[in-house]
């Protein structure tokens, strides 16, 4: 089977607190641990609700010290926020406490809204260097030379394995031209996936860290012991979409009865593009969806996003979706 790997954004739901969605994400990531799952990354966003993994760092840090095996990381970190430097030292940090566990994925866009993004003290340019940035931060990780004038401390000579995210051609360019392996976002904007793996996979130049293109992509997975219990799970999700772009941001809500014909049929349309690469069902469609999934786009390893508001139909569904991996065999590689 290929490898499936878990995508955590520490949820917020209604009704709870960011200390307990933490204790969830531990909770989550033992539990992928012991079902097999590659790796936990948490994604850095701000200024968002039902999102408590904006101290990204801090919380790779919570997750690694808890767990034993599984590997860890950033999916991503927005890297035009930070200094690469900052970014350098953060993870190298880590990866000195947490040593061959650490994944390092970065992003150019700011995780927020452009209000937020001033708060953050970010440049509406920030992202023009994006490139730049990303060749300073990896020669951080490189051993420092004689008369180097700024190291990472920690950092230098670690080499923090580095994935480029992306939803769009240039995260592909970039993964391609540094010979780096490439995570694109099609759980939530899958528009220009084919055409992004098109590039990655034909532009690619072998590098010291890769010898060939490894793309991971996102998927929504909720599963169930019935379709239509996997289906009123999943209406948390598009609830939180609708929300956000109603401009009504707020905590994960409880599933909803009938939530898809309450919507306007453009509403309907803006859900069914954007997330499209959900598989939704049970064991036996998981398998199903995930086999297409594979079979259209090639995908080396899969990321598993699932947003659901009750914490064990959350760890269920990943059960689920790791059984109906197993049944497959799509043949593995390891990076």
């Amino acid at each position: 089977m290929i490898p499936l790997s878990v995508l955590d954004l520490a949820p917020i739901v209604e009704g709870g607190d960011a200390a307990a969605s933490f204790r969830n994400s531990l909770d989550l990531a033992r539990h992928a641990e012991r079902l097999g799952y590659r790796r936990f990354w948490l994604a850095e966003h701000h200024n968002i609700p039902s999102v408590a993994s904006a101290a990204t760092s801090v919380l790779i840090g919570y997750v690694a010290g808890g767990t034993s095996t599984i590997r860890v990381g950033a999916g991503g970190i927005m890297l035009p926020n930070h200094p690469p430097l900052v970014i350098a030292e953060q993870f190298g940090t880590l990866a000195s406490l947490y040593p061959g566990r650490i994944d390092l994925g970065l992003g150019r866009a700011p995780g927020s809204d452009q209000i937020t993004a001033r708060a953050l003290r970010r440049s509406p340019a920030a992202g023009d260097t994006f490139p730049q940035d990303v060749l300073e931060l990896m020669a951080y990780f490189r051993p420092a030379e004689p008369g180097q004038a700024v190291r990472a401390v920690p950092g230098a000579g670690l080499e923090v394995p580095i994935w480029i995210l992306g939803s769009s051609l240039f995260g592909a360019q970039l993964a391609a031209a540094l010979g780096l392996p490439f995570a694109f976002a099609s759980h939530f904007a899958p528009a220009m996936l084919e055409q992004a793996l098109d590039v990655y996979r034909t532009q690619f130049r072998p590098s010291p860290q890769l010898e060939q293109p490894y793309a991971m992509l996102g998927v929504n997975v909720f599963a169930a012991e019935s379709e239509a219990e996997a289906r009123r799970l999943f209406t948390s999700l598009q609830q939180a979409f609708i929300n956000l772009r109603r401009g009504r941001p707020g905590p994960l809500k409880p599933p909803a009865d009938g939530f898809e014909q309450s919507l306007a049929p453009f509403e309907r349309a803006m859900l069914d593009d954007m997330l499209s690469y959900s598989v939704v069902g049970t064991r036996d469609q998981v398998r199903a969806g995930l086999d297409e999934i594979v079979a259209r786009t090639g995908a080396d390893e899969l990321m598993v996003a699932s947003q659901i508001f009750d914490h064990a139909a959350r760890l269920a569904s990943y059960e689920l979706a790791m059984e109906a991996s197993r049944a497959r065999s799509w043949g593995q590689t390891r990076v």
